[in-house]
């Protein structure tokens, strides 16, 4: 009797192997996830993400939710955060001659004061984790300005919804077939409220290097790396953003014909000069879980995303996509 139930549970194993991989030999690989850092300082300097490095034509419509706590103070800088950030992104792709891509970003962002500050509250108690300071300001109450030494150099009520920074950019692929490598260039204009914490008011640039490798049948990574160029940031005082790195890896699984698992990290440098704020100058990273489901030229997909090194991001993300492939 129990061999027999091994051997029945052998065969279905091998059937369900079977359809796995006939399936995700014609599973269309559809990039990452596509997540941002929301963190509302890092935010004003292009921020970048994970992209895959082969072409499309699509538009495509995300929305991203944070919460954001960070009420740190140095000799040098306080800076004071406590918001919900909301953003919704429309991106439109071309592909060229199959060579070149070009493409736009446009963001529509809103700072407020948010409604899950007792929720968080009590996630935080039932599992014993700190929240960092968050219950000794009131709830769901909105917090933004920055001082350096004694001067107040930038100050938003929020609650204001409006457009951020436009993004343009250009991919060129450098190999094709397996693994896909492209070049990618991005200029940011200056088109986001700086009164209001959406946009810093300088042009901003950034260039990258993407690759798209498949491991076996039914996994495809991603891979990115690059550096951006923010320009001056034009609050009461005006601040020089610095250069940064970051770096980015991301896994996609085929587990059905029509839908996919993934999950990615992403790692970057901090444009602000030194601050000796540590939540501000260390290395940021963002780990996202997700998946996504496809039907046709319609994909769906949704997404979780931490900050495991509690620097430079927000609390966490959700994030919601529509794209559209012609």
């Amino acid at each position: 009797m129990l061999t027999r139930i091994i051997r029945t549970l052998i065969r279905a194993l091998a059937v369900l192997t079977a359809l796995l991989l006939l399936s995700s030999r014609a599973y269309p690989f559809e990039g990452p996830l596509y997540v941002k850092n929301q963190f509302p300082l890092f935010l004003l300097s292009d921020p970048p993400y994970l992209e895959k490095a082969s072409l499309e034509d699509s538009f495509s419509s995300s929305f991203f939710y944070s919460s954001i706590y960070m009420v740190r103070n140095s000799s040098q800088w306080s800076v004071g955060l406590d918001m919900e950030l909301a953003e919704l992104d429309l991106r439109l792709r071309k592909a060229i001659h199959n060579t070149i891509e070009l493409g736009i970003d446009i963001p529509f962002l809103s700072l407020n004061s948010g409604i899950m500050d007792s929720f968080l509250e009590d996630y935080h108690r039932t599992f014993g984790f700190s929240d960092y300071g968050r219950s000794s300001r009131p709830r769901n109450s909105f917090l933004y300005e920055v001082y350096k030494g004694s001067n107040l150099i930038f100050k938003t009520k929020g609650g204001n919804v409006g457009i951020g920074d436009i993004r343009v950019m250009a991919k060129k692929t450098v190999l094709t077939g397996d693994p896909v490598l492209s070049v990618r260039l991005d200029l940011e204009l200056p088109s986001g409220s700086i009164s209001d914490g959406f946009g810093n008011g300088t042009p901003d640039a950034g260039v990258a290097l993407l690759l798209d490798k498949r491991l076996g049948e039914k996994i495809m990574t991603y891979t990115n790396g690059g550096v951006v160029f923010p320009g001056d940031l034009k609050w009461r005082e005006r601040q020089n953003l610095r250069e940064f790195v970051y770096g980015a890896f991301g896994v996609e699984a085929a587990i059905w014909n029509s839908f996919s698992l993934l999950g990615q990290v992403f790692v970057q440098g901090s444009p602000f000069p030194h601050t000796t704020i540590p939540q501000i100058d260390r290395t940021a990273v963002l780990l996202t879980f997700g998946g996504r489901y496809h039907s046709g030229r319609d994909n769906f997909e949704f997404s979780l995303t931490e900050d495991p090194n509690t620097a430079g991001a927000p609390d966490f993300t959700l994030s919601f996509s529509y794209k559209r492939y012609f």
